[in-house]
């Protein structure tokens, strides 16, 4: 078996399920360009654990409604893939060998980091789906370690992915929400910073993608906090040394969010 891509999406506002926008346009294309994978890994940016790595490893998830004073429509959607209790513990294994405190999760159902790009790429939720938490508490550098110790699950028909958002300013952008102001000019700070971490994703540079906090243009701007992009450096991280990314998606909500999506092979 070819081994599998690894990919970061940008998942968006919740609306994002419902929404006319670019980025649901392509996360609806998504599939038909990538082999059909028997699991799928989702890092979630809201999926957070301090310390402990958490996987989810219920049967049959349920659907987490982990926002509010969004469309109506959204809190009646449910993404009723399966999971996959096997390949949580799978995990929790090659985690534990690769010196990381990992245990496997009962209770914890799919968060909207999940089911939103998984809903638009995946509607027919028949492909196993577990969770992997990151950790807001550690920078790039762990959450590329992290990534790199489930590499292993691309030879085995996994589909890895880090869902969070390539740019999180969320006062910038709900000011622009609260206008009703979906389609904006983008700022240069925004620009300067995609510009910056595609052209090395593209370029395949660690060391600089790991140290993006300090070298990036407006990076603290862009991620007050950094959860939503530690996602990609799981993503990253599982591709295995010497991965390159490949720009899949570029586009802007609310003129702010950067709804990029990038593989890794």
């Amino acid at each position: 078996m070819s081994a599998m891509p690894t990919l970061f999406l940008s998942h968006g506002a919740p609306d994002t399920a419902v929404a006319d926008t670019q980025a649901a346009a392509f996360l609806r294309t998504l599939a038909a360009d990538l082999p059909v994978p028997r699991a799928i890994l989702v890092a979630s940016a809201h999926f957070e654990r301090d310390g402990r790595v958490g996987v989810t490893s219920d049967a049959a998830p349920e659907t987490i409604h982990d926002f509010g004073n969004f469309d109506p429509r959204l809190f009646e959607m449910r993404y009723p893939a399966p999971g996959d209790p096997e390949l949580a513990q799978r995990i929790v294994f090659l985690l534990a060998e690769a010196g990381f405190d990992a245990e496997a999760v009962a209770g914890r159902g799919f968060d909207h980091g999940t089911w939103v790009p998984l809903l638009l790429a995946y509607p027919g939720a028949d492909i196993p789906v577990v969770q992997v938490s990151v950790d807001p508490t550690r920078d790039a550098a762990y959450h590329l370690d992290l990534g790199a110790a489930l590499s292993d699950l691309r030879g085995e028909g996994v589909l890895v992915i880090g869902s969070g958002s390539f740019t999180h300013n969320l006062p910038e952008a709900f000011d622009r929400i609260r206008q009703g102001i979906r389609v904006d000019v983008t700022p240069d700070w925004v620009a300067r910073f995609v510009d910056w971490m595609g052209d090395r994703l593209v370029a395949g540079d660690r060391a600089a993608l790991a140290d993006y906090r300090r070298q990036a243009p407006f990076a603290e701007k862009n991620h007050p906090t950094d959860e939503h992009l530690m996602p990609l450096h799981v993503a990253l991280g599982a591709a295995g040394r010497g991965a390159k990314g490949e720009w899949l998606h570029a586009s802007r909500d609310f003129g702010v969010l950067s709804m990029d999506a990038f593989a890794f092979r």
